[in-house]
């Protein structure tokens, strides 16, 4: 008898652990140096992040906000508080505080991650949130009684901890202003993310040999969307860079397989391979032109290749990438152009989002049910929308 396909984030973490538990699943960098989580680490570790939230009183419908960039402990505890039924809501550790109080005050969330002090004191200035404390550079705890250490959080019960985690539960929120200055969010049930992260495999053929990078804001839903459901559905490895100042290098050190950004995102990758051209008079600088411009014949082509397009891949490390996706608007001319006589093709796929407006002092134990939501759409029946973000 066969089990049924998993059908939430947390079962289709457990099925990675069961199947292939000591196959990478997670990197990140500290200090210069890569570790490495197998699929049995996370899973162990979003189990015990799970108890250690309920025992603090997390339970079945409760926010978790998350005030971090991308890092591995926001991302596993944002899979904790799934594992108990609840919603993660990622946001831009560099929000203003005059957009921080209304999220605070209309989402009311109970729990909150910082990544660091500074962070920590912001969310102290709210009444009712218990604040879980990244301490990176492991200081002395946090004084305050409703701070919980990241790292003394996590405990493991006898026969272990049972996910309550359902198909039609929010998986993560994302909140943003409108252009009326009005709080509007976006819900991500579990079935949706599954759904769309399987076409996204199927189209994009993912598999575990898969190498992802995750250097976009963690606040973003196309994060959710393309990196983080397809990581825990493909079993392929995802790669925290130390910090966004280190990011271009971390990717070139990787050369991922899997890359996905905004239109920005690839016009800051573009001024890169720019700025390692000679200048316009130089022959490289003259062929690679010839390249974008679709010009030359086949030994014009074979060398563009071989002297600069191949060195230039290998730079900004999309030397291995097969699926390299753009998220929300398509490339503008000039960076389409380029990317394509590097032999890199950009696909665009979709960042649209049902956003609805919160209403004030929502209650977080009432999980929103979302019956109708719209499926991924394919990127070559895509139609212009308007970014997200």
């Amino acid at each position: 008898m066969t089990n049924a396909q998993p059908s939430t984030l947390p079962d289709w973490l457990r099925h990675q652990a069961q199947h292939r538990p000591h196959a990478v699943a997670l990197r990140h960098k500290r200090l210069g140096a890569w570790h490495a989580l197998s699929w049995q680490d996370v899973a162990t570790a979003v189990e015990h992040l799970a108890a250690g939230l309920a025992q603090h009183g997390f339970a079945a419908g409760d926010a978790l906000l998350l005030v971090s960039h991308p890092r591995e402990e926001a991302l596993l505890l944002s899979l904790a508080a799934q594992w108990n039924g609840g919603v993660a809501i990622p946001l831009d550790p560099q929000l203003a505080g005059d957009t921080l109080r209304p999220v605070l005050a209309q989402i009311a969330p109970r729990f909150a991650f910082a990544e660091d002090d500074s962070q920590v004191d912001r969310l102290l200035a709210h009444e009712g949130l218990r604040v879980v404390d990244a301490n990176p550079r492991n200081l002395a705890p946090h004084p305050h009684p409703v701070v919980i250490g990241y790292r003394t959080l996590a405990v493991q019960r006898e026969g272990g901890f049972a996910s309550v985690a359902q198909p039609h539960d929010d998986a993560f929120a994302f909140v943003r202003l409108d252009a009326d200055g009005h709080l509007v969010e976006q819900r991500l049930p579990h079935a949706r993310l599954v759904r769309e992260a399987q076409q996204l495999a199927a189209t994009e053929k993912l598999s575990p040999y898969d190498e992802a990078f995750a250097a976009r804001a963690f606040a973003a839903a196309s994060q959710a969307r393309y990196l983080i459901a397809p990581w825990v559905l493909s079993g392929f490895r995802l790669n925290f860079p130390e910090s966004l100042a280190t990011r271009d290098n971390d990717r070139r050190e990787l050369a991922p397989t899997l890359v996905a950004g905004t239109r920005e995102t690839y016009a800051r990758v573009a001024q890169l391979v720019d700025d390692r051209l000679p200048a316009a008079r130089s022959w490289r600088r003259r062929l690679i032109s010839r390249a974008q411009r679709r010009q030359g014949g086949p030994l014009v082509r074979a060398l563009s290749w071989w002297l600069i397009a191949r060195p230039l891949r290998a730079v900004i490390g999309f030397s291995r990438t097969h699926a390299a996706l753009v998220i929300g608007p398509p490339l503008d001319e000039k960076t389409a152009a380029l990317f394509e006589a590097l032999r890199v093709d950009v696909r665009a796929w979709p960042d649209a989002g049902d956003w609805r407006r919160v209403e004030p002092r929502r209650q977080a134990a009432v999980p929103q049910r979302h019956a109708a939501d719209s499926g991924l759409q394919d990127p070559t029946q895509q139609s212009a929308q308007q970014p997200a973000y």
